[in-house]
């Protein structure tokens, strides 16, 4: 973590919580990491009013918490936070490809097919965050094509919690061909309009993550503990 650039366009204090949440979805800044306001500010290269900002909203988050008379650290992922984030989001996957089957129009689903071209690309580079980034964009397109403002809010909020467990499971490089394997599975059945397929292949999606992330977690604390 160096020190910030102030040629940054954007304000400051977002420059601050991008710069924190990347430390913290890698793994530099690790689980039960204290974040010292002082200690932070210094490395940055600012004052501590928008590391104190940013530490709010990573709180927000979740990928931060406060304890009492040690002040903030890093969020542990817990197999227990794992599971109630997977199942939310396993619901709101297959309501959203169901609803995708539906109402998915033609230059959505050469979106999608890019998206999934895309992904592989991506996958190529073993860059962690450019492969986030394109799964991301791939099931955005899907959710987006609901039209159902709720359902794209709620996505949206549980995505900010998703994006660590993602980086989690990203890890694995043996990961990348399933999963875009399973990207093609996912367009194939909103072209069939086959909503049955669809959310077979979605809550396999998700099942296959959680399964790989506990993986991943057990390996990096059986490593710490050497």
């Amino acid at each position: 973590m160096g020190r910030i650039d102030n040629e940054e366009y954007l304000p400051l204090r977002d420059v601050v919580f991008n710069t924190l949440r990347q430390e913290i979805l890698t793994g530099r800044l690790k689980p039960g990491e204290r974040l010292m306001e002082m200690h932070l500010a210094n490395k940055l290269g600012v004052s501590r009013t928008p590391i104190r900002e940013a530490i709010r909203k990573l709180e927000l988050e979740g990928l931060v918490i406060m304890i009492p008379r040690r002040g903030a650290e890093v969020a542990q992922i817990t197999l227990q936070s794992l599971k109630d984030v997977m199942e939310v989001r396993c619901a709101l996957d297959v309501l959203a490809i169901e609803l995708a089957c539906e109402r998915m129009g033609q230059e959505e689903l050469g979106k999608l097919l890019t998206a999934c071209e895309s992904f592989s690309m991506a996958a190529k580079t073993e860059d962690t965050r450019k492969i986030a980034e394109a799964d991301v964009a791939f099931h955005d397109i899907i959710v987006c094509s609901t039209r159902n403002v709720r359902l794209i809010q709620l996505v949206s909020n549980l995505s900010e919690q998703m994006y660590r467990y993602r980086f989690e499971y990203l890890k694995d490089a043996t990961s990348h061909e399933m999963l875009g394997k399973e990207h093609e599975q996912m367009y194939q059945s909103i072209v069939k309009k086959d909503k049955k397929s669809a959310a077979e292949v979605v809550r396999k999606h998700i099942n296959n993550q959680e399964e790989a992330i506990i993986r991943q977690l057990c390996l990096e604390k059986s490593a710490d503990s050497q």
